[in-house]
C-alpha cells in the first residue's frame, strides 16, 4: 500500500465578504470582544505534561493578575455564547482555570479550560486564527455528518467547542487490543468515516486528527469517529489524501476492517453512508447551496492542487466535466453530486 504524505505547511485563507455575510446570516458571527492575538500577550509559560509525565507540547500561559481578571470575564462570556447562546445566568459560577497554547501544528490553538465552582466540573474550548477553508470544513461537518458543531467567528479569530472522544492515536495505543473491543462495530465505523471524508473532501484525517466517541449500549459498545481537524477541507490535490485508509497512522484501523469485513459488506456500508449523506443534503439544501456558492467564489487552495484534483476526480468518476471546474468549490459540488445521485 502506498501511504499519503500531506503538505507540511498550509497557508491561511482570509474570510471574504460573501463568506462573512453567510456567517452573519447563520448566526456564526459574534462580537466576543477578544482576539487570538490578545491571548499571545502573556508574561511567561510552563510546559504541560500528561498523567504519565510525558511532554504534551502544550504550554500553560501565565498573565499578570489584572490582565487575567479581564481575560476571565471575556472568556467565560464566550463560553456562555457557545453553550447557551449568551444567557449569562450561570456565568458567576464559572472561571478560567487555565489557558494552554499548542506549540506545534498549523493552527497553534489556545485551549481554554472552564471550571464550574459549584461542582468542580470542567470543559474546554479553543481559540484559533480564523481560516476560510477551516470554516468551510466546520460548516460541512455540521450539515453532512451525523454531528453538530458549535463555533463562532470574530474578525480573524475562530472559537470552537471541544469535541469529546479518545484521540485516534491514543485509542490505537491503549484500547484497540482490549478483549472487550467490538471489532466489527469499530471497523464498520471506520469504513463509514472514510466514506464521509471522501464525500465532502476533508483531507489529512490521520489518527491524531480524529477522536473515537465510545458509547456503552445495552449489550456492547458503539463507536463514532469524529474529525477534530478541518484545516484540510478541499485543499490537497491528490484524491487519496481525502481517504483516511491511505494514511500510515491509520493502518491498525485498516487492518481491523480487513480482518472483519468482506468486500461486499464494505460496499454495503459505503452505500449506507452515501444514502445518509443524501438525506442530510436534502434536509440542509438551502443552507448547503448558500455555502457552496460562497466556496465557488472563493480561493481555498492553490491552482496546482486544484488542477491535480480535477484530473484525478475526472478519471475516478469517468466524468470530464471536472476539468471545467474553476475552483475547489465547483469541484466539491460536482463530486458530491456524483456520489450521492449515482
Amino acid at each position: 500500500m502506498q501511504f499519503n504524505h500531506v503538505s507540511r505547511k498550509k497557508p491561511f485563507f482570509p474570510i471574504k465578504e460573501k463568506l462573512n455575510h453567510y456567517l452573519l446570516n447563520y448566526e456564526r458571527n459574534a462580537d466576543v470582544g477578544i482576539t487570538y492575538s490578545d491571548l499571545l500577550k502573556s508574561t511567561s509559560q510552563i510546559p504541560v505534561y500528561d498523567k504519565f509525565g510525558n511532554d504534551t507540547l502544550w504550554v500553560t500561559k501565565l498573565y499578570d493578575p489584572y490582565r487575567m481578571e479581564e481575560l476571565n470575564a471575556a472568556l467565560t462570556r464566550i463560553y456562555s455564547l457557545l453553550k447557551t447562546g449568551g444567557d449569562l445566568h450561570a456565568i458567576d459560577h464559572l472561571f478560567v482555570e487555565r489557558i494552554d497554547f499548542c506549540t506545534f501544528g498549523n493552527s497553534k490553538p489556545f485551549r481554554i479550560r472552564i471550571m464550574n465552582r459549584l461542582n468542580d466540573n470542567y470543559d474546554y474550548y479553543y481559540i484559533k486564527t480564523a481560516d476560510a477553508s477551516r470554516i468551510y470544513g466546520l460548516e460541512l461537518e455540521h450539515m453532512l455528518s451525523p454531528n453538530r458543531i458549535n463555533y463562532l467567528v470574530y474578525g480573524n479569530t475562530l472559537i470552537e467547542e471541544h469535541i469529546v472522544g479518545i484521540p485516534g492515536d491514543d485509542f490505537i495505543k491503549h484500547r484497540i487490543q482490549e478483549p472487550s473491543l467490538n471489532k466489527v462495530r469499530l471497523a464498520k465505523e471506520f469504513i463509514k468515516f472514510n466514506e464521509r471524508c471522501f464525500l465532502r473532501l476533508l483531507g489529512d484525517q490521520r489518527a491524531y486528527n480524529f477522536v473515537i466517541d465510545v458509547t456503552p449500549d445495552f449489550d456492547e459498545e458503539q463507536y463514532r469517529i469524529r474529525s477534530i481537524d478541518f484545516d484540510q477541507q478541499c485543499y490537497e490535490g491528490r484524491k487519496n489524501l481525502y481517504l483516511p485508509q491511505f494514511f500510515k497512522d491509520n493502518l491498525p484501523y485498516v487492518q481491523l476492517a480487513s480482518e472483519t469485513m468482506t468486500d461486499k459488506t464494505v460496499e454495503q456500508y459505503k452505500i449506507e453512508e452515501r444514502v445518509q449523506t443524501a438525506r442530510r443534503v436534502k434536509a440542509s439544501q438551502i443552507r448547503l447551496k448558500a455555502l457552496l456558492e460562497c466556496m465557488s467564489g472563493d480561493t481555498i487552495s492553490t491552482k496546482e492542487k486544484t488542477d491535480t484534483l480535477k484530473k484525478e476526480l475526472a478519471e475516478y468518476h469517468s466524468v470530464p466535466d471536472f476539468l471545467d471546474c474553476k475552483n475547489m468549490g465547483e469541484v466539491l459540488y460536482l463530486h458530491l453530486h456524483r456520489l450521492i445521485t449515482t
